[in-house]
């Protein structure tokens, strides 16, 4: 850090008495500790043992052997960009996203955000520079002290709860305005720039879209994001609810991702050439998405919840199918100019980790390019998916696809693959350990 950034730093932490020096774990959950503003700005080593890494969502962590029997420390080295006063905080404190290093200085084979990192980096090395945005939806309820109960929506200014309907609604009558001032406030402190805004098509479900940029910047906005929306929801009694199918018979939640390519230095987008066609390397990029979706499933809906927004869709597509402009594929190309030609990965849920979900992706259409892959043709209107296109509909066969990819361990290394598999394993096992209210009403009296 230069003498200017590190003034600069103190100015910006002045009255700050402590940091919460996070980095994203496998799952995108922020992990790490809270130090005294005064050991941050002396630049005193933080460490974090390895295994937080792959702490599963339940909390507790697989067979030491995964993340190295020792159990060492890992180094978390603070992001100088990132590091934020919390703007919802009633005490003055500030927030650090972390790189999370071993203690020689590289990135660690577990974090996330270091396989992002490195994503991004084969991309410069062909000359290019990839450019994301997140369209992040999630729900707004009133407290649910009893998970045996469902969620609920707030009760609206005319003292009722929002029963459906409200898509694409602008009214202030659920009561949300005040929260959302205050979300919006919270960005802009946070530096996050926001493009549009909506009520989406379930009760008290919402979506943002965040401009588009550099990836790991995005990622970071994301992940920030999500942090900010629960923490503002809490001071005004309400929980934000990110689960990719928190409702039944509701649309669930995604995190779809918008990407394209461009050329370092000239910025031109190597999706189109000068006349406004697609290039080979559209298609190509295309081709290794397809050739990726299915093996890569599980980096992209996580948890056993993910599969109940994919396996009852709407507007959710559990394919690897593309077409321009249609949300029934789960690649899109949405209607643009050539200069903005896009495919949108519309595969992500809202319980997406921002930086797994975006290298995944990346990564697989650097793949194609890099393998000249062909797509299939383009669907559109109604069709049936064929079934090479079809993606694991169900967690148990997204970890069985995954423990079979050569791909996934190329592009990502097999400590991290046998890692994640090891703890969404233990998350599954977790899942059958429990007897469903539906067993009981349906099964009971009947078999």
């Amino acid at each position: 850090m230069t003498t200017a950034s590190r003034i600069a730093l103190e100015e910006r932490l002045r009255g700050v008495d402590e940091i919460e020096c996070v980095t994203p774990d496998l799952n995108g959950v922020p992990r790490g500790k809270v130090m005294t503003a005064e050991g941050f700005l002396e630049g005193r080593r933080l460490q974090l043992a390895r295994g937080v890494l792959l702490q599963c969502i339940m909390g507790g962590y697989p067979p030491a052997r995964f993340y190295g029997s020792d159990d060492g420390d890992l180094a978390l080295n603070a992001e100088p960009t990132q590091v934020h006063r919390l703007p919802w905080s009633s005490s003055p404190r500030a927030l650090a996203i972390c790189d999370a290093d071993e203690l020689d200085g590289r990135s660690c084979g577990l974090s996330t955000r270091g396989l992002l990192k490195q994503v991004v980096a084969k991309y410069a090395a062909h000359g290019w520079q990839p450019v994301v945005a997140t369209e992040l939806e999630f729900f707004v309820f009133a407290p649910n002290a009893d998970p045996q109960q469902p969620f609920l929506p707030p009760v609206g200014v005319d003292g009722r709860r929002e029963g459906g309907g409200a898509a694409f609604s602008i009214s202030s009558n659920n009561g949300l305005r005040p929260f959302f001032s205050e979300v919006y406030q919270c960005m802009a402190a946070l530096g996050l720039p926001r493009d549009t805004f909506m009520h989406e098509m379930g009760v008290s479900q919402f979506e943002i879209n965040l401009l588009h940029g550099d990836p790991l910047v995005l990622a970071d906005q994301t992940f920030l994001f999500k942090h900010l929306l629960k923490e503002v929801a809490l001071k005004h009694g309400l929980t934000v609810v990110c689960m990719a199918k928190p409702l039944a018979h509701t649309p669930g939640s995604s995190m779809h991702i918008h990407q394209s390519v461009v050329e370092q230095g000239s910025g031109a987008n190597i999706f189109s050439a000068a006349d406004g066609q697609a290039t080979p390397a559209f298609y190509h990029f295309i081709g290794g998405q397809q050739a990726a979706l299915a093996d890569f499933t599980l980096l992209f809906a996580p948890h056993v919840n993910s599969y109940q927004r994919l396996c009852h869709p709407f507007a959710s597509p559990n394919n690897a199918c593309w077409s321009e402009d249609n949300r029934a594929a789960g690649l899109r190309i949405p209607a643009s100019s050539a200069e903005a030609r896009r495919v949108e990965n519309r595969l992500p849920g809202a319980d997406a980790n921002p930086y797994l979900a975006v290298a995944a992706s990346l990564a697989a259409g650097l793949y194609g390019i890099e393998q000249q892959l062909q797509p299939s043709a383009p669907m559109q209107g109604e069709f049936v998916v064929p079934e090479e296109l079809t993606l694991p509909c169900t967690l148990h066969a997204a970890i069985g696809r995954l423990k079979r990819s050569p791909l996934a361990v190329e592009l990502f290394g097999r400590e991290f693959i046998e890692g994640y598999i090891a703890s969404k394993t233990m998350e599954l096992s977790s899942f059958f350990d429990e007897i469903t209210p539906w067993e009981r009403r349906t099964l009971a009296t009947q078999v």
